[in-house]
């Protein structure tokens, strides 16, 4: 039989998707296409993009983009053996949660992204062409892969946020986990996307993470000694 944690996570990731897009979480999602918009059309993208392609910058944040590959999928799976290992229900719990939050920050990113299918930054060129205007609106015009609003701001914010609901009382986790989710996006807000990219990853990833924390949280309190 499957356990507490593999029910919350299938009977709720549906309904977890539909909450991101209501109420507040739905005005949320206008702000950052309307930030997008001002940021775009005012030149800040561009200017953030020329201002930030030194080489002391890039040494400092370009390694981001390597962990907010691989930190989102090796955390959950650690989490998990440790919470089978020690018999840790909320160690457990926490790991279907960020699985969960992950998955729904790529699809919504994805769902964005192949619609408007937006030209990524020409990394650490010398280019002086303004591409930050471009935008391929359709269905899968540039494909999931680059684009708006950015996958790994979007992922480690969802996770965050998914962290710092379930462990309120832990200021370490909770500190950590933001830290850890705004060195990502300023990290790839440098070289592989734009600044509002990064900027409405973290805000749609906060609405999923918070979203997914929720659901989870009374989950992860309650039979902490369950086998």
């Amino acid at each position: 039989m499957p356990d507490l944690n593999t029910k919350i996570f299938f009977s709720r990731f549906f309904r977890n998707i539909a909450c991101c897009f209501k109420g507040r979480n739905l005005i949320w999602q206008i702000i950052f296409i309307i930030f997008t918009y001002l940021s775009v059309n005012s030149g800040f993208d561009w200017f953030y993009y020329v201002n930030t392609q030194g080489h002391l910058v890039q040494n400092i944040l370009f390694p981001a983009v390597i962990i907010g590959g691989i930190v989102p999928i090796l955390l959950p799976l650690f989490l998990l053996a440790l919470g089978l290992v020690w018999k840790d229900f909320k160690m457990r719990a926490t790991a279907f949660a960020l699985a969960q939050a992950g998955i729904l920050a790529l699809l919504l990113s994805w769902f964005y992204k192949a619609f408007t299918g937006r030209i990524q930054p020409p990394y650490f060129s010398s280019t002086v062409l303004d591409i930050s205007h471009s935008f391929k609106f359709g269905f899968l015009e540039h494909g999931v892969f680059w684009g708006w609003p950015s996958s790994h701001a979007t992922v480690a914010f969802a996770m965050a946020l998914t962290l710092f609901m379930i462990y309120r009382s832990s200021r370490a986790v909770r500190w950590s986990a933001l830290i850890v989710a705004i060195y990502i996006a300023i990290g790839v807000s440098t070289n592989i996307h734009w600044f509002s990219d990064a900027v409405s990853g973290a805000i749609l990833g906060s609405i999923i993470g918070v979203v997914v924390g929720r659901s989870f949280g009374p989950a992860s309190s309650v039979g902490q000694s369950s086998p």
